[in-house]
Parts: structure tokens; sequence; C-alpha cells
């Protein structure tokens, strides 16, 4: 399904006033929630929500523009091919009705926070036919978790020439180039054309870094599947290109350190102090003159959460969009809406900087906001939220994986690889619950040995 908000529709309030409240939202005998946005943290919310409270004191509803959930964390392994969507996804329908609540497919382009209500724009299919007219849905409590897009800074041609990785779809579409560009070198007769085989990675955050080794591993899984007209071991670049002075700008020293020296002996170049200042549909540009040659372009440097909050009725929001929240995770300005995850911009007492942008964050969020949200229903005061950092891991696929726990407790190597996917197996937990989450993990084990080891379709 195609969604096309319409800039008409998101700025002109008052065409939506003439459009009548979804009945199901007009219900006073109970408390609405309506969650915007079906990631890490708004699923979790709307799960523990529904399993609590769903069935007698609260209607709670999900709005996502994507009719399925694949853990953001995870989009480098889809992109490189090593975690095929398909068997990981979250269906939201099927979903929801498991768990006590609605959810329901669409793009939220406006709020009226004196009425309480939220503006969703129409939904078509890929021939551009109308399948869900424009809707109004009525709250009492809002929640923001929409997450964030990448930031391209306004660099000339990243929008055009440069796949990020928000989405399952973006993921899966280069997944699909990488693979066409093993495919198109294999079957060449002539000289490969310089940049062929060359994989740029703009940002070296820990998505950047995670997808160098991940492609490192699976380019050359799919060369070994008969694709032996072409050196690729000699022929296949990956680089990653970081505006400052390290990899892992955000992550202790020594983690930075280790992976860059395991990414080194991959052969995977780094160029840290360069800004890419252009990108082409050839390669990109760094500084004034130096031009790289690439056919593939991740770009991963920056974030910042969608563009529409800026305008989301008077709400404030910080220099990259994030609307601003106070310690119980409410919105300043408003007491019925509230914010988790990467769209919040949430500095506690005694800090100085917003909390940051990671999946441990919009956990404890979701967590937290169930608190907050019984306790409205009780008539009480929103509690405090307390965030308690336990760490950093970083997984170069099967070359190593390096972490820095509580204290800075160093691990790497098998213990570090098991905390690594037991963050994962903690999302699956909250979503599907410990007997669901075992059972699927059994299946896992036993499909992997019937499965090729990288996608290749």
């Amino acid at each position: 399904m195609r969604l096309v908000p319409e800039a008409v529709l998101a700025n002109n309030a008052a065409l939506f006033r003439t459009i009548a409240e979804t009945p199901s939202h007009a219900d006073s005998t109970r408390h609405r929630v309506v969650i915007v946005g079906g990631g890490a943290g708004g699923l979790e919310l709307a799960t523990r929500l529904g399993r609590k409270f769903g069935k007698r004191r609260l209607s709670v509803t999900l709005i996502d523009r994507n009719r399925t959930h694949v853990w953001k964390p995870l989009l480098h392994e889809v992109a490189s091919g090593t975690l095929n969507p398909s068997n990981d996804a979250v269906e939201y329908i099927a979903h929801a009705s498991s768990h006590h609540y609605r959810y329901r497919i669409g793009e939220v382009v406006g709020i009226d926070r004196a009425r309480r209500q939220i503006f969703i724009a129409p939904s078509f299919d890929d021939d551009g036919r109308q399948i869900i007219p424009p809707r109004v849905l009525g709250y009492d409590t809002l929640v923001l978790a929409v997450g964030s897009v990448s930031n391209d800074f306004g660099t000339p041609g990243a929008a055009r020439h440069a796949i990020a990785l928000d989405t399952t779809g973006q993921a899966s579409r280069f997944n699909k180039r990488v693979i066409d560009a093993c495919l198109r070198a294999n079957a060449q007769y002539e000289k490969l054309s310089p940049g062929q085989l060359h994989c740029i990675i703009v940002g070296a955050g820990a998505t950047g870094v995670e997808l160098a080794a991940e492609l490192h591993k699976s380019m050359r899984e799919i060369a070994s599947h008969n694709l032996d007209n072409i050196d690729f071991e000699r022929l296949i670049h990956i680089t990653i290109v970081e505006a400052g002075p390290r990899i892992l700008p955000a992550l202790p020293e020594h983690l930075a350190r280790s992976s860059a020296r395991r990414l080194v002996d991959l052969g995977v170049q780094i160029r840290c102090g360069i800004k890419v200042t252009e990108v082409t549909e050839d390669g990109i540009k760094l500084g004034e003159k130096l031009f790289v040659p690439a056919e593939l372009v991740v770009w991963s440097a920056g974030i910042k959460a969608p563009d529409f909050l800026k305008q989301l009725d008077g709400l404030d929001t910080d220099p990259i969009n994030r609307l601003v929240v106070d310690e119980t995770l409410r919105a300043i300005g408003d007491e019925n809406v509230f914010a988790i995850g990467d769209c919040a911009s949430c500095v506690l007492p005694g800090s100085e900087d917003p909390l940051p942008p990671r999946a441990q964050t919009a956990h404890q969020q979701a967590d937290h906001m169930v608190k907050v949200i019984a306790a409205r229903l009780e008539g009480q005061a929103a509690p405090a939220f307390r965030y308690r950092d336990y760490g950093s891991l970083v997984s170069l696929a099967d070359y190593g994986t390096f972490g820095s726990l509580i204290g800075g407790l160093k691990v790497e190597g098998l213990l570090a690889r098991l905390m690594y996917r037991s963050l994962y197996k903690m999302h699956l937990k909250a979503v599907h619950g410990t007997f669901k989450t075992t059972l699927d993990t059994i299946i896992g084990v036993l499909s992997h040995r019937t499965r090729p080891r990288v996608k290749l379709h």
C-alpha cells in the first residue's frame, strides 16, 4: 500500500474538521490511548497496554504506515541479506487481534490538541487508487513513538543517490542492489568499471560499522554460490566514511578501537575526519577535490525526527525535530501528549544532554508509559522516568562482538555475542511473550540448516 500524505491536508485543520470522528474513537466509556508509530517502543507499549487493560479499561490503538514490524537495530542484517524480513516480521493486524488493541494503517499528518484529535492522510494502493479515506481519530492520551529517520544534513545528491536504512523496504531494496551488483559483475566479460562492487557507508555509528561487517560476510557468501567468473575476494571493496575523528563516536573509545582493528583486518577501509560534500550516481565527493567511485552508497551519518513533528499544533521541538518532553515523558505544553523513543528529546535532572537514541531507551520508556497511563486512570500524578544505561554492544557479524557494560566492564567473544542476541530476544519477549519467543527460537534453530546463509533474491 502506498500512503500519500498531501501537504494541503497536513496544513488545513479546517478541512479535517468537516470529517466525522471515527465512531470507535468516540466511545467515552473507556480511556482512549492512541500510539503513533509501531517501532520498538510503540509496539511494546501497545502490547503491554493491551494485555493489561485492553479488555476493560482502555481503548488502545496503534497507528503505523506499514503493515509489518521488523526491529530497527536489525535492519543492517536485512540490508546485507543475513536476515529475511519475511521470516522475522510481526504482522500488526494479527498481533493486534491477539493482544487486545486496534491497529490502523495510516500516516498522521497533524493534530488538533484542543479537540484531542489526530488527522490521518488517505491511503492509496500502488496504482494510485484510494483505499482508505482521510480519517479523524479522537484520543484521551496520545503517545508519539514515530522514531527517527536519516539526516543527510542537506548534502547534495544524498537523498537521490544514497539509500538510508530507516525502513524494512529501504533495507530490502539495498539488499537487492547488492545481489544485482554481484550478478552483473559475474556475467560481464569486460573489465569492471571504477567503483564497481565498491560500497561506501557514510557514517560510522553502530549501524554503519555493523553493516560493513555484515556486507563483508554476505557479499562473499553470495559470490560462493557459483559466481566464479570473477575474483570477488580481490574486487569487493567496502569503505566507511566518518566526519568525526573516530568510528562509533557515541560509544566508549575502547569499543571503537577494537572494532576498527577488526574491520581493518577484514580489509574494510576507514576514512575519518573528512566530510562528504556530494553524492552522485557514480560515487561520493569528499572535501573539495577528492572523488571516490562507488556502485553502492548507504547513508547512516545522523538522525532526526520526522519533519511533520515541527508543525504539530505548536508543540516544542529541538533542532532535529524531536518533541521536547519533561521527566514524565509528557510533551511540554500539553498534559495529554507524550513522546517516547528516538522522537523524544528528554533531558533528565542532573544531565545536560538528551537521552541517547537507542533501543534500550525506547524499551525503558515504553515500560514507563504503562505506569504513566495507569496513574492517569487513577487520577494520580505521572511518575518521573528513570533511565538506566546498561552499556553498549557492537556486533561485527561472525568476526567478533565487543561490549562495555555497567561500570565499564569489557566483554567480547561468545559471551558478548550471546548478550547481543539476547537484546533482540528481550524485544520479542515483550512483543510475543515468553512461550512464543522460546518456541520461535527453537524453530529458528532447526530451520536455519535448511535455508541459505544469505538471502539470494
